[in-house]
């Protein structure tokens, strides 16, 4: 299975930026999308930015305007762009890849990166 790992999460006042990667491994394919979601406690994992393979790009509303993101398919590596950032971004962020591997429809959850807004 392809493993991926998040790093770019920290302590951020608000109105500042923090970019996100999520470097993935091992031998696939496809990939079919690719997702970046965030969740807060006692709240449901939302969607946050999703990219397919055709390069179409979605947003979650609430970070329309602010939020980038892109892929290196050189170094298989997708990232999440955060600019004026507000108190309600904070979040554990994880990247999410919907891919073939093997010949085999699979997805594969990043371990999650913290992300803190606080003056």
């Amino acid at each position: 299975q392809v493993q991926l790992v998040e790093s770019g999460g920290g302590l951020v006042q608000p109105g500042g930026s923090l970019r996100l990667s999520c470097a993935a491994s091992g031998r696939f394919s496809i990939i079919y999308a690719m997702g970046w979601y965030r969740q807060v406690p006692g709240k449901e994992r939302e969607l946050v930015a999703a990219i397919t393979k055709d390069g179409i790009i979605n947003y979650t509303d609430s970070v329309k305007g602010r939020f980038t993101a892109s892929r290196d398919n050189v170094q298989n590596t997708f990232y999440l762009k955060m600019n004026s950032l507000k108190p309600e971004d904070a979040a554990v962020y994880y990247c999410n890849w919907d891919y073939v591997i093997a010949g085999t429809r699979r997805d594969s959850w990043g371990q999650g990166t913290q992300v803190t807004v606080s003056s």
